[in-house]
């Protein structure tokens, strides 16, 4: 049976993965069974082997194998059809074959932009589904399993029924099974059940995918695998792709639907009032009508916002962070309180030695001993008790028998051992936090806390007679030493801090550690506030209470798993969008519970599961760049959404007028698929991938619709004030066009008013960018050819000039209409 991991440091363990297909000894034998303070039995001959390679076949030609694919994306059918057979795609496909039977090419352009535009969503998702398959592959947990007495990682989807699969310490459940052995195994079933209390589990058992390993160790039997395991469908759901509330796009899919209603009234009076105006020319009248419909459909947006998420997976996979849910880009964004676990985040897994100070006499010799003993009992050691075993290794052939385990708990802070020693004694022992083991008034303490604002990292070695278990036996030892562990800081860390400082995110580091321990370290970091550390033993209960004390203070110490649940929950309760980092199995609870969960790469099985972002690379200075792109996706989509829904709006108060008014519609579609191109559709995809600061805000289709609606009623009124005007102006032949190319002046002037104030503030690029429109508006109305070809020619001087005071006046009101709204309903 494989030995667990015991962390007496308040953290969970770090364990260094075992590489794929690496192999490794079994420490002692399955036959034996080591229940919390039951003695070790002998290992039973051959027992607790696994599988053989012979029947690993067998099983596998049957078709046995737990074959069930875990993907973290679409595949590329699934994104072809969601990019292709869309609504508004129809609707568009439909109105694009009409305009090729009726109208020129050119009046049919806006299919092949939709063409376009469908095929780069395509490529963008699939570009952004090879970068998550390839980062889940390296980010995928590897189980531990037994064949031929021999332990080895392999995949998930190679585990075959009756497969022994060992756990320990952060270990996933990943497929049903019955426990074979049991170290004093605790499962925390919370993911399925809802019960946070964990499971004391025993030989035959049964253990369900989805849970995880929260203390002691052992081995399962697979007894479901593939599609039999209904638990693992259930918990992969649960656990991996959890809902992430997306604001963006539920508040698209809102606008869209209210788009849709007011299109279907207004299409068909505009229908009817073309057939009506326009009786004697068919064709035209047809053109003209779908020339109004098509504009009122803000296709592009929905493009755009997967084009946005899909580059902002790909940036991000470059960098080695997996997002396993897109809209998790979104909502860390979002986030004003980041909250940070000290070990592995702050600080380096690896820890150094740098004293053991003897108590009460100790011989020090003899503490070596013990030590090495504590040590060389655990095959898989964590940060801490490395650093011991590189400090005190056991000398050739000297090794202590273990007798007896108890397993590190998170709320306990400590675990146990106890040997026989040389000469048949035998002795127990507790290694674990000093103020947990220690009374309060111990002289020691003062010593520690010492110690303890230098940052260094302190354990309790203590002497205890009877059962590991027994109550009050933490608190019943002789102290015997002191062990003083020196972290080291992520050289990173410190600009992390500074960054999430000047965006005005606050920080909080919650820890099992000592909380002066942990407020030396974070004030070495630069942490605002780490100089008044808080230890969570005594924080209030009372949700609110609990809230104001998190939102007061920046650094926590001894704080339990349930506590860090709790504490996210408190500052959820104040309206704040929480993410939480994390690498042990102790910040399971609070990574599932808060808005984002962040995970490290090397963090245990059950961490890389609840989050929504993994940390391939280890390193916490990649969380500002995932900060800075779901900021960059939000805030221009923000943005550009506003244009898109200008238009909408425009589009839509136009036909209005029309029908209203029983004259033609002014524009074909080629008119405003130039205007949609180079007022929208150009600078919206420079935009939306341009970077972007701004923390994203809530009330998405507020923000969006306080602007647009002003602005699409502006451009309305003062487009259709052009046309009438001219209307009156021009007479015979060809006024038609006349009239048309002047209302398309003052439309696309207005515009690209809308598109300058958007684009604030400005850069060297974005005055180019609306320069570069300008300029292209400028060539089509001189070249003769694009004349032509768009239909497009300013006639006289007058009617021109005209159009362009009323875009002036038009382009005023725009600037007021947004300063006054800016001050009366702000977002």
């Amino acid at each position: 049976m494989t030995q667990r991991a015991l962390d007496p440091s308040g953290d969970e363990p770090n364990r260094s993965p075992i590489p794929s297909g690496t192999e490794r000894p079994v420490m002692i034998d399955a036959g034996s069974e080591l229940d919390p303070v039951h003695p070790v039995e002998p290992p039973a001959p051959g027992g607790g082997r696994g599988l053989t390679a012979a029947e690993v076949a067998e099983r596998i030609a049957r078709g046995e194998v737990n074959d069930v694919p875990v993907r973290s994306s679409r595949s590329l059918r699934e994104i072809v059809h969601a990019n292709v057979f869309t609504r508004f795609n129809l609707i568009i496909g439909v109105l694009w074959v009409i305009m090729l039977s009726v109208a020129p090419i050119q009046d049919s352009l806006f299919g092949f932009v939709i063409i376009a535009n469908t095929g780069i969503g395509i490529v963008q998702e699939w570009r952004a589904k090879k970068t998550l398959d390839s980062l889940a592959v390296i980010g995928e947990a590897k189980p531990t399993v037994r064949r031929d007495g021999v332990a080895a990682e392999i995949s998930t989807s190679e585990i075959v029924l009756g497969d022994l699969v060992e756990l320990g310490p952060g270990d996933k459940v990943v497929v049903d099974g019955s426990v074979a052995e049991s170290d004093s195994l605790e499962i925390d079933e919370s993911l399925l059940t809802g019960e946070a209390d964990p499971v004391l589990k025993r030989p035959g058992d049964p253990v369900m995918s989805g849970s995880f390993v929260v203390a002691g160790g052992g081995a399962f039997a697979a007894t479901k695998v593939g599609r039999e395991a209904y638990a693992a469908q259930l918990a992969e759901e649960a656990s991996r792709f959890t809902l992430v509330q997306s604001e963006l796009r539920s508040g698209i899919s809102t606008i869209l639907k209210y788009v849709t209603w007011m299109m279907i009234p207004t299409a068909i009076g505009l229908i009817l009032s073309q057939l009506v105006v326009d009786e004697h020319n068919f064709r035209a009248s047809i053109a003209r009508t779908v020339g109004g419909i098509v504009p009122m459909i803000p296709e592009g947006l929905v493009l755009l916002t997967s084009v946005a998420f899909a580059i902002g997976v790909v940036r991000l996979g470059r960098k080695q962070c997996l997002v396993q849910e897109l809209p998790a880009i979104e909502g860390l964004a979002r986030v004003d309180i980041v909250c940070l676990d000290k070990t592995g985040t702050l600080t380096e897994g690896g820890m150094d030695v740098t004293e053991v100070r003897a108590l009460n006499g100790t011989d020090e010799p003899y503490l070596r001993r013990v030590l090495a003993a504590f040590g060389a009992s655990d095959p898989r050691p964590n940060a801490s008790l490395q650093a011991i075993i590189d400090a005190y290794p056991v000398p050739d052939g000297d090794g202590w028998g273990v007798t007896q385990s108890l397993p590190f708990s998170s709320a306990r802070k400590y675990s146990g051992a106890a040997f026989d020693e040389d000469g048949g004694q035998s002795s127990g022992w507790l290694l674990g936090a000093p103020d947990v083991l220690l009374p309060e008034d111990d002289p020691a303490l003062t010593e520690i806390e010492q110690l303890n604002r230098q940052g260094l990292r302190v354990l309790l070695l203590a002497r205890v007679e009877g059962p590991l278990d027994a109550p009050g036996i933490g608190t019943g030892g002789e102290p015997s030493a002191l062990i003083v562990l020196e972290q080291r800081l992520r050289p990173d860390a410190q600009e992390t801090l500074a960054y999430f400082a000047d965006q005005r995110v606050a920080t909080k580091v919650i820890s099992g550690d000592n909380a002066v321990s942990v407020g030396a370290v974070a004030a070495k970091l630069g942490l605002p506030g780490a100089e008044h550390p808080v230890d969570a033993r005594r924080l209030p209960t009372d949700p609110d209470e609990m809230a104001t004390a998190m939102e007061e203070n920046a650094v926590f110490g001894r704080v339990t798993p349930q506590q860090k649940r709790e504490m996210v929950a408190a500052l959820q309760s104040r309206g704040h969008t929480v993410a939480m980092t994390g690498d042990g199995v102790n910040d399971v609870l609070a990574l599932k519970d808060a808005d984002i969960g962040v995970s490290m790469g090397s963090g245990s099985e059950a961490t890389r599961a609840v989050a929504q972002i993994v940390l391939l690379n280890n390193s916490f200075a990649t969380l500002p760049s995932v900060v800075a792109e779901g900021r960059r996706v939000i805030g221009n989509i923000t943005r550009v959404a506003t244009l898109f829904l200008t238009k909408t709006v425009y589009s839509v108060l136009l036909a209005i007028l029309v029908v209203c008014f029983q004259v033609d519609y002014p524009f074909l579609p080629r008119h405003l698929t130039l205007l949609s191109t180079l007022t929208i559709g150009i600078p919206a995809f420079f935009l939306a991938l341009a970077p972007n600061k701004e923390r994203a805000h809530p009330h998405f289709v507020r923000r969006v619709m306080r602007y647009a609606i002003p602005s699409g009623t502006i451009a309305a009124v003062a487009t259709f004030a052009t046309y009438l005007l001219a209307r009156h102006y021009y007479v015979g032949p060809g006024s038609l066009d006349a009239e048309t190319s002047a209302a398309t002046l003052t439309l696309f002037l207005v515009s690209m008013w809308v598109l300058a104030i958007i684009a604030r503030p400005y850069t060297w690029w974005r005055i180019c960018l609306v320069a570069a429109m300008g300029l292209a508006f400028l060539i089509v109305l001189v070249v003769p050819w694009l004349q032509n070809f768009f239909a497009l020619k300013l006639v006289g001087a007058q009617m021109p000039w005209t159009a362009v005071g009323i875009a002036v006046v038009a382009s005023a009101a725009l600037e007021y209409a947004w300063r006054l709204v800016s001050r009366r309903f702000p977002a």
